[in-house]
């Protein structure tokens, strides 16, 4: 009964690499490098004010310059990566354990259910993750918390739709249809059979989703709805430079480059890693 994924993975390592999966994780991993860094080194305290100049342009000791505020422009940067990666990471993680479940129940829901938690999904596919987050910073009130749980929500029905559409394909194969007659319930049939058949589409799915996650995020705290004040976010950064495009371009071109840098890295890497992972694209 695993015959087939057991071929797809033979199939899967004999089929090379694309330029596209590998510009995607060289990347993406700049930023994950990045986040790490920042974990155990920064050039200057996170916040600390410095005895200079404000609006520095990047020089020998301050590499990305100064802001407004006399800070360190590039330990900024660094410290806005791993706010990038824990909202992509959070947001990501809760859309795809609750649209996966929810998508393969839908598929092995026969009638009205199955129905019901699509059309339910299709009403929630009508808030995009940017108002959706909106609204919940209205309610809540504006922060990196908020702003994750709303982006997650938001993205919910994608992966429930891609993992119903997948898992319809998977039910009607021969190694189900012999599950079933063995008298396998169907939590078994989930868990064995279908699950395992669409982590690749989720795994795509998710590459894809971190990059909307990335861009909801930084939109938020542009508009001052999300990551605070005090907290380093690259959004925050263009938005505390916006009055200074003119005097000092460079606050806003370092972290609009970031910004531009990782979701340009999880959509070529969830590009590559479709075409790696779909059989249909091997002769090709």
């Amino acid at each position: 009964m695993t015959q087939p994924i057991e071929q797809e993975i033979t199939r899967s390592r004999r089929r090379p690499i694309n330029a596209t999966l590998i510009v995607g994780a060289v990347l993406v991993g700049v930023i994950v490098a990045t986040a790490a860094v920042s974990l155990v080194w920064t050039p200057q305290a996170p916040m600390r004010v410095l005895s200079t100049e404000a609006y520095q342009r990047p020089n020998a000791e301050f590499w990305l310059g100064t802001d407004r505020l006399r800070r360190d422009v590039f330990t900024q940067i660094l410290l806005g990566a791993r706010t990038t990666l824990l909202v992509g990471i959070v947001a990501v993680g809760v859309a795809a354990l609750i649209g996966v479940p929810l998508g393969i129940l839908a598929a092995m829901s026969a009638g009205w259910f199955g129905q019901l938690i699509m059309r339910s999904n299709d009403i929630l596919l009508a808030f995009p993750a940017l108002l959706l987050a909106i609204m919940f910073a209205a309610i809540y009130g504006g922060s990196t918390q908020v702003a994750m749980v709303a982006i997650g929500i938001a993205t919910i029905p994608s992966f429930a739709r891609v993992t119903r559409a997948s898992a319809l394909s998977v039910l009607r194969t021969e190694y189900v249809t012999a599950a079933r007659a063995a008298g396998r319930g169907p939590v078994a049939i989930a868990v064995r059979h279908v699950l395992p058949n669409v982590a690749s589409l989720v795994i795509v799915q998710a590459s894809v989703a971190f990059a909307i996650a990335i861009l909801a995020e930084a939109a938020l705290a542009y508009l001052g709805l999300g990551t605070p004040t005090g907290q380093p976010s690259w959004g925050r950064m263009l938005y505390e430079a916006q009055s200074t495009l003119r005097s000092a371009p460079h606050l806003v071109l370092i972290p609009g480059i970031a910004i531009a840098w990782s979701v340009l890295g999880f959509n070529l890497l969830g590009d590559g890693l479709r075409d790696y992972l779909d059989p249909k694209l091997e002769d090709r």
